[in-house]
């Protein structure tokens, strides 16, 4: 069930593939499959530029210019790779997201929270958050 900031409309965590598949050996492609949704559910775009998106280990992605379009999903891949409008990459080497529990934070350019999704659990490979 949404929460009501989601059910008004928000830029909110949608879904986080924390356990790319096969063995995490570090390749590029394994680290793009592991990956952070985030939808803007409200009805205009949002700019996101200093938007941040972080573990809780602290590993912190910052958005640099981008706005995500009313309605849209932009996902953010832990590789390395060219940023489009449907996915920013955010060129690390090596995983950012545990295989069994952690929680991202996504907050605004003033600092503020505007959601966050937790998981525990290795009988899946991804949260809807």
């Amino acid at each position: 069930m949404p929460s009501t900031a989601q059910a008004a409309g928000s830029v909110h965590l949608y879904k986080i593939y924390y356990d790319s598949p096969g063995t995490d050996r570090g390749a590029n492609s394994s680290l793009n499959a592991e990956w952070v949704q985030v939808r803007n559910t409200t009805g205009a775009a949002v700019n996101l530029r200093g938007w941040t998106l972080r573990d809780a280990a602290g590993h912190v992605y910052t958005f640099g210019a981008y706005t995500l379009a009313k309605g849209a999903t932009v996902t953010v891949r832990t590789g390395k790779g060219t940023n489009t409008s449907t996915n920013r990459y955010w060129g690390r080497t090596w995983y950012v997201w545990n295989n069994d529990k952690d929680a991202a934070t996504l907050k605004r350019a003033n600092g503020t929270v505007a959601d966050t999704c937790s998981y525990n659990s290795t009988a899946y490979d991804y949260k809807l958050c």
